[in-house]
């Protein structure tokens, strides 16, 4: 664990990328995956609304979607 900054916030030392949540994997696959990694130790997840916005049908903030699907289960 590193802390950020000066502060008390201690993060994992590897941050998982949410890009392919909700558009690149299904919630199925998303939440294994989310699960594995903190089983592992991690609690540090990059994600940004724009990451599927691209996509046709999508507006973003689909990863956003799936991440907190995923913390209220």
């Amino acid at each position: 664990m590193k802390n950020i900054g000066s502060s008390d916030l201690a993060v994992s030392s590897l941050c998982l990328g949410g890009n392919p949540f909700g558009w690149g994997a299904s919630k199925e696959e998303s939440f294994e995956v989310l699960d594995k990694y903190v089983a592992a130790g991690g609690n540090f997840i990059d994600t940004a609304d724009v990451y599927s916005q691209w996509k046709p049908g999508n507006v973003g903030g689909e990863s956003e979607t799936i991440i907190g699907a995923w913390m209220k289960a």
